[in-house]
């Protein structure tokens, strides 16, 4: 049977909501239900929130449906707790990702209570309703999948470990791809992205990943360039830099680059450019040509002004006095 627009509708929702902002608390749990029940369905049971979570509701959160897996992103600057989960006893797996605060997985009484810390993940199977909490200002990822596909890979055993590892690093880059085009996903689309995401979801569970699995190459090469991201200042960046902290080869690296219609090196040197083209417009403390060509480790102020100019048809000074300002020291 051939898919059908429909179909790749049916299996998958997403929205987003933001009640952080002043005023928006009152009605912040009604629009997060609402969003909930009309973009994901009846057939993606809602967590059944305390009364004291809904009277308060400050989050900012984004939630996906791909088939049978649920991906939520949520930063909540109120505390968030659950009654337990009464509607949804399907056996499942969830996997929680913080970056900050905590999130607490079982009640009080629940022997099998655990708690997540910052920079740390879970990977869990509940076989029964549970419960949850997190206080304020935490940020975290929760993915929710049926446990057909991974059960044999955790049996009744959790598994923790840090958040930065390079399977969870590949699965967090997966699932921001996913929110960022799931609006514009077909049916092919959409069985790329799930089945991306229990392979990914199983690497994190056997702390291994399949690096010549060529659906991955898109997480892969995600993952390097997010990772890319935060340490563009430094010297050592590179494709061996990168290959080293994400336990792959730099040749599968620069594979998974190459499916994407890039390079690790463009990647790095277009990252840095942007970001040298931010501080020429600097308010204050402006750099001068030379000084930004020695802080985004160019060989020198030739070899960064014409990259520069390549990349945005100006210098550095010209692209400077055109939006009203101008380094300390002019091109040479």
């Amino acid at each position: 049977m051939n898919s059908t627009g429909a179909e790749a509708d049916a299996a998958r929702g997403a929205f987003a909501l933001d009640s952080t902002s002043p005023g928006a608390a009152p009605h912040g749990f009604d629009a997060f239900r609402r969003g909930w029940r009309t973009q994901l369905g009846d057939g993606w049971p809602m967590p059944t929130f305390s009364p004291a979570t809904t009277g308060d509701f400050r989050v900012r959160s984004r939630v996906a449906k791909v088939r049978d897996v649920g991906i939520l992103d949520l930063y909540g600057a109120s505390a968030i707790r659950t009654a337990g989960d009464r509607h949804n006893h399907r056996d499942h797996v969830r996997m929680y990702v913080v970056r900050r605060g905590a999130w607490t997985v079982g009640g009080p009484t629940d022997r099998g209570q655990q708690t997540v810390s910052a920079g740390q993940f879970l990977i869990r199977r509940f076989e029964r309703p549970s419960s949850f909490e997190a206080p304020p200002h935490t940020t975290a990822k929760i993915l929710t999948l049926l446990s057909g596909a991974l059960t044999p890979l955790l049996g009744d055993e959790s598994i923790t470990g840090p958040a930065d590892s390079p399977e969870v690093r590949l699965l967090v880059a997966h699932t921001n791809m996913v929110h960022a085009t799931i609006a514009d996903l077909g049916p092919a689309g959409v069985r790329a992205a799930h089945s991306a995401l229990i392979e990914l979801a199983k690497a994190v569970a056997v702390r291994r990943f399949d690096d010549v699995e060529p659906r991955l190459a898109p997480a892969l090469a995600q993952a390097a360039k997010d990772l890319a991201d935060t340490h563009l200042a430094e010297p050592e960046l590179s494709a061996a830099m990168l290959a080293r902290e994400l336990n792959v080869s730099v040749r599968t690296l620069q594979r998974a680059f190459a499916a994407t219609g890039d390079s690790v090196s463009a990647y790095i040197r277009q990252r840095r450019l942007e970001e040298a083209r931010l501080a020429l417009t600097a308010p204050s403390d402006r750099l001068s040509v030379s000084e930004l060509a020695a802080h985004w480790h160019f060989a020198d102020s030739s070899h960064f002004i014409r990259a520069f100019k390549k990349q945005y048809g100006q210098t550095p000074t010209e692209y400077a006095r055109s939006t009203g300002h101008g380094p300390a020291v002019p091109d040479r």
